[in-house]
């Protein structure tokens, strides 16, 4: 047993470095994979939110729909509330922004939750995704539950910049050539 033990020990300590990225995803896949969607997320929220020129932030496509300045403030609060109910890392206290807030100051707490989201998630792995948490209205959901709304909401909260961008005749980031 020992014998394997040191085998398999120095077996990866040689193996290259995507070698071992490929067996640490096999051994926590869902946690691998939030990592690996992560960064390319990041990229396009945030540069889809720098995109919109600062005077349509107030801006809504009709009367019953969020500004784009309040779009930015939810993915921030999604962003902390999601990362910490999927990895139980306890979310930062930062101060809320608010709709009404400068572009600067959206845009520098957007990056901010995803900072938090990239620490938090660095510290994930599998095993404590069957863990309850509290979900939506007090309802007791797994944290595996949590990481697929998470993903999600990366894409979801993407696409609504994307079409906030387009009624307002700015190409979205990954629709640029």
């Amino acid at each position: 047993m020992r014998k394997s033990f040191v085998i398999s020990a120095l077996l990866l300590l040689c193996m290259s470095g995507s070698a071992q990225r490929a067996l640490a995803q096999t051994q926590n896949p869902v946690s691998s994979g939030l990592r690996d969607i992560l960064p390319g997320r990041e990229k396009n929220t945030v540069a889809a939110v720098e995109a919109m020129p600062a005077d349509k932030f107030s801006y809504k496509p009709t009367a019953d729909q969020m500004t784009f300045g309040h779009l930015v403030g939810h993915m921030i609060g999604s962003n902390y509330t999601f990362c910490s109910k999927v990895t139980g890392v306890a979310a930062p206290k930062v101060e809320e922004v608010k709709e009404t807030d400068s572009k600067e100051t959206l845009v520098t707490a957007l990056k901010s939750s995803f900072a938090f989201c990239s620490e938090s998630l660095a510290k994930m792995d599998d095993s404590k995704l069957g863990e309850s948490t509290e979900g939506f209205g007090g309802k007791q959901v797994t944290r595996a539950w949590f990481a697929l709304v998470l993903a999600s909401s990366w894409g979801d909260h993407y696409a609504e910049t994307a079409m906030y961008l387009r009624l307002n005749g700015v190409t979205p980031p990954t629709a640029k050539k």
